[in-house]
């Protein structure tokens, strides 16, 4: 009888808790679940600072356009991503393409900006800087338009007054309004591994133009290239991609110079290797049927 009863007993369903008891449950719960929360957050944000140095080292990274050397096209404040992808596959820049690249040398000079950002502005950009949101502020970066890459002959002005890449006259639509090609006359081939490079807002861009008697005449190495920007990001009322202009592709190919002349190689069908030929293998026969005869003997 008293095993039945404790049966009975343990069978029987637990007394419904009362509201005060359910609310002290589900509050220790929230409190579980916001402590749980703040152990997971240092982990959450290691996880983000990583992936925004890989994006930043390997993938994209946003730079802030200081000056108004590519007016209309990219603006005083603009945001733009580059991309730092596909130059490791080999993509090198092409006629048309908008780049970041780093000061080939004396291009920034006097032009450092003195900061008047106080401790808490600082820190913020430089956190900022760390992951790829900012350009750092020691940065010595350039955005302009490639014009002429290596082999090609870039020069002004035709009778028109226009740019011209290798003698073909060269439509440029992003040119800022009342902007000429350039008031300044030049004529340079490119070296091969370099590229040739000018603001849309011609005025204003102290480019390629204002470093002929630099080494290189002007020219910058792709080695500098830190990427091709392809997007405006922000603010969103200049959001727009930065494809590259049609009339680029329309330019014809520079002319191939001895150094980048592919290897001889010898032809199959040139009369001298095959008159070798047939004089190598009637030997070759002979000795192999000589070679047979004599083991045959044996």
């Amino acid at each position: 009888m008293a095993g039945s009863r404790t049966a009975a007993a343990s069978a029987s369903p637990a007394p419904p808790r009362g509201r005060a008891q359910r609310r002290k449950a589900a509050r220790r719960a929230a409190s579980r679940g916001r402590r749980a929360l703040w152990r997971e957050i240092p982990a959450i944000a290691a996880v983000a600072l990583v992936i925004a140095l890989v994006l930043k080292t390997f993938f994209v990274q946003v730079f802030v356009i200081p000056s108004g050397s590519m007016e209309q096209t990219i603006r005083i404040g603009d945001r733009v991503l580059v991309d730092k992808l596909t130059p490791w596959f080999g993509a090198q820049p092409q006629r048309g393409d908008v780049v970041v690249f780093k000061d080939p040398g004396g291009w920034l000079a006097g032009e450092n900006q003195t900061d008047t950002d106080g401790p808490l502005t600082r820190g913020v950009k430089q956190a900022f800087s760390f992951v790829g949101l900012l350009p750092a502020s020691g940065e010595q970066d350039l955005i302009k338009r490639v014009i002429g890459v290596g082999g090609d002959t870039v020069a002004c002005c035709d009778s028109q007054g226009r740019v011209t890449v290798n003698g073909k006259p060269l439509d440029e639509p992003y040119l800022a309004p009342g902007n000429p090609p350039s008031r300044i006359p030049f004529q340079v081939t490119v070296p091969a591994g370099r590229i040739w490079v000018m603001g849309d807002h011609r005025d204003l861009s102290a480019d390629s133009r204002y470093h002929m008697s630099d080494p290189g005449q002007g020219t910058v190495p792709l080695s500098d290239v830190v990427g091709r920007a392809f997007l405006i990001g922000w603010p969103f009322d200049h959001f727009r991609w930065l494809s590259r202009p049609d009339t680029a592709a329309s330019l014809r190919a520079p002319p191939a110079g001895p150094a980048e002349s592919p290897a001889p190689r010898p032809d199959p069908l040139e009369p001298s290797l095959v008159m070798g030929m047939l004089g190598v293998s009637p030997a070759a026969v002979r000795r192999l049927r000589g070679a047979a005869r004599g083991q045959a003997r044996r």
